[in-house]
């Protein structure tokens, strides 16, 4: 155990502390009648509205259109007396600005009157407000002197109050635009994006003579997340300022034993897990799944699938619930991509189809994929979207952080490929060949062996954990996505290039229909053999980690854009630029402030670590190693005690020499931002771990009672 005070007081009191007695119990809770209690959702609307204005708010919801502004003072009303009801005393437009975060205005419902306070709240306080748009990152879009920004009611996605202990607040999710309607967050291209999709899957069904609904895409994301001792968290500058660990030598035992991956919940953890699934089942959150995670201290929350917009407002507010109810638990929830070297970091696998009341979920094969054209047309629109965007696909999953998983053997790798499984690519093999297949694998079942056990069926194919594009049954899972993500980014680039490939096969399937002189089958063959044979390069269902995969994905022509750098131009290639634009998601110039500013939050990210390496290096590090080389002087003449002393001294030495050359390295000014992205990911990085190397390597030989900074150990299995 270790003997420095501020780590020995942290250690004991963690393991003095009191065996947790929780806030409630499950046992005596009705989850029917928790779910949902803090939205102001359909069956409260029907219940509080008038008719009229209620089969009004159902439509616009179903549809994505305006509410006039009539209905919108009586539904604003109705929203009011629910949430004072439930003791509220301030609403707030909640939006989601380019920050990746979710940003929130509160105005108290209560004006004074001359007789004391009236509640007020008007359909224009609903429906619209005016929050500042130029001290969000606009990327060029706005300049300081341009101020004015709105943020519109998203009737898509329910008003909620979020409870705290002081006090509840009525949040309405909006979108957030500019005085001249561009789009400064994450949900209008969102909305934008969906719409897309409707509009070209209604034309491609309508070949079909299919009768449908709305055509809506769905989205279900794991959150992978650490949880940490807050009391060794505080004695760590890098984890409460940049939210991940900067040093930290390898402990004697990591993730190598493989026992955390779904073992046994630690019972303190688990208390945390349930209160927070508690608050999310009060505001509507799906949450299906927790377990351990791969990693030490490392878990994971997932919902159900629901209207991707939802998923996202949700996922959000997942974030904000794991990082509050951690605090009251002892813990800090880290959701950066990579809080410690040597062990898993943390994604956030975006599981995503689409479909509508209609016609089911569009993207389900059924029981033989080789009869379901409907199926073989739609995922073959996803197989040329991926082909033709894989570097826009990469893009929207760019970061200084997530660049620390992508292709190091824990995630999916930076090329992106689609993995389709056995059964089905035996199907597209087919269709290749002929436009038409006969046949698909079957699944059977599995004997175990034993008798009192069940026969299992047997999927027809296997999971593939390192594509970062995978088919799993009925929609496909974006498994590239960072853990600390807005899924916003990454559901509007699939939504739109899903809308562009159906859009262009819609066109190519009317026009062979003509030539096959209203024969659909034979003009369906045609048409997706055409796409298979053209793009079907991308997909792959072998080992993505491998160095064989690497070459033969550049044979291929496929990207491999290692790092944000490389990735972020992609945003404003021309193919991007024109997919965005016919589509009517972003224009140029909004994929050109998008492009900026992901770039300038990239360099701000490693100026800030490395700012923190050197002060940490410098002001805690170097001089423990020093101490304890002057303390070990009275030793020196001792074998053992000159041969450590000289180890500490030519480790301290390669330590500052390391400080310097990050400290002359990150000084370096470059002309524009993308110079300094590069210079950031070429230069300043590799000195940044110059200065770990050295500063792990004295971890493993300094006195424990000298060194400042929890341990891995002790970060990591102590709980």
């Amino acid at each position: 155990m270790s003997t420095n005070p501020a780590r020995r007081n942290a250690i004991e009191a963690i393991a003095s502390q009191p065996r947790l007695q929780g806030s409630f119990d499950f046992r005596n809770e009705k989850i029917d009648l928790i779910y949902g209690q803090n939205v102001f959702s359909l069956d409260k609307m029907e219940k509080r509205l008038p008719k009229d204005v209620f089969k009004s708010l159902k439509a616009n919801i179903e549809s994505g259109t305006k509410l006039d502004a009539a209905s919108a003072d009586v539904v604003a009303a109705a929203i009011k007396d629910w949430a004072l009801e439930r003791g509220a005393t301030h609403y707030a437009h909640v939006f989601y600005p380019l920050t990746g975060f979710t940003a929130e205005k509160h105005d108290t419902f209560f004006e004074p009157n001359g007789n004391g306070t009236l509640a007020q709240f008007s359909g224009k306080a609903l429906i619209q407000a005016e929050p500042d748009a130029s001290s969000f990152p606009n990327g060029g879009l706005r300049s300081t002197f341009e101020a004015r920004g709105y943020t519109a009611w998203d009737v898509t996605s329910p008003a909620y109050i979020f409870d705290t202990e002081n006090g509840s607040t009525l949040c309405i999710p909006t979108a957030f635009v500019s005085w001249k309607g561009e789009a400064l967050d994450k949900k209008t291209p969102l909305l934008r994006s969906m719409a897309a999709v409707n509009k070209a899957a209604t034309r491609v069904l309508a070949l079909f003579g299919k009768k449908h609904g709305f055509i809506s895409a769905s989205c279900g994301p794991e959150q992978e997340y650490f949880l940490i001792d807050s009391r060794l968290f505080h004695l760590r500058p890098d984890l409460y300022t940049c939210g991940r660990s900067l040093f930290g030598a390898k402990p004697a035992k990591g993730q190598e034993f493989e026992d955390q991956y779904f073992g046994t919940i630690p019972d303190r953890v688990l208390a945390c897990m349930m209160e927070t699934e508690r608050e999310c089942f009060k505001l509507g959150i799906p949450i299906k799944t927790r377990h351990n995670e791969v990693a030490p201290a490392q878990y994971e929350v997932a919902p159900i699938y629901e209207s991707a917009n939802v998923a996202h407002d949700h996922q959000m507010l997942t974030m904000t619930l794991l990082r509050r109810v951690a605090t009251k638990h002892g813990f800090v929830c880290l959701l950066a991509e990579k809080p410690f070297a040597g062990v898993n970091g943390s994604g956030k696998h975006v599981n995503w189809s689409i479909g509508g009341a209609g016609v089911g979920n569009l993207l389900e094969p059924g029981h033989n994929p080789h009869e379901n054209a409907q199926f073989l047309t739609f995922c073959s629109a996803v197989v040329r979207a991926v082909d033709l965007h894989q570097g826009l696909l990469r893009a929207s999953v760019a970061s200084a952080g997530n660049d620390h998983r992508l292709g190091a053997n824990e995630a999916p790798p930076a090329i992106i490929s689609i993995y389709l499984g056995d059964m089905l690519n035996e199907v597209i093999e087919q269709v290749k060949k002929s436009g038409s297949a006969s046949t698909s694998r079957k699944g059977g079942h599995m004997t175990l062996g034993v008798d009192t056990l069940p026969v299992l069926p047997k999927d027809a194919g296997d999971r593939n954990r390192t594509s970062p594009f995978a088919f799993t049954g009925n929609k496909f899972e974006f498994r590239a996505v960072g853990s600390a993500f807005s899924v916003a980014g990454p559901l509007t680039v699939l939504n739109t290039i899903m809308a562009d490939s159906l859009d262009k096969l819609a066109d190519e399937l009317a026009e062979e229909i003509k030539a096959k002189k209203g024969d659909f089958n034979a003009a369906l063959q045609v048409v997706l053999k055409n796409i298979l044979s053209k793009h079907g390069r991308v997909i792959f269902n072998g080992n993505g980690y491998s160095e064989e995969w690497h070459k033969e994905a550049a044979k291929r022509g496929l990207k491999n854009l290692r790092t944000t750098p490389d990735a972020l131009p992609e945003i404003v290639s021309k193919s991007s630029i024109e997919v965005f634009e016919r589509q009517g998601v972003l224009s140029k110039a909004e994929l050109e402030s998008r492009e900026e500013i992901y770039t300038h939050s990239y360099v701000l990210a490693i100026n800030t670590e490395s700012k923190l390496v050197s002060e940490i290096a410098k002001t805690l590090l170097l001089p423990a190693a020093l101490k304890y080389a002057a303390d070990l002087t009275p030793v020196e003449k001792t074998k053992s005690g000159g041969k450590l002393r000289k180890e500490v001294i030519a480790l301290a030495d390669e330590l500052a020499a390391a400080i310097d050359a990050l400290d002359a390295a990150r000084d370096v000014s470059k002309s524009d931002t993308h110079a300094q992205a590069k210079h950031s990911c070429d230069k300043v990085l590799p000195a940044m771990l110059k200065v770990r190397t050295a500063a792990d390597a004295l971890e493993e030989i300094v006195a424990d009672e000298y060194w400042p900074l929890p341990s891995y150990q002790e970060l990591l299995f102590l709980r």
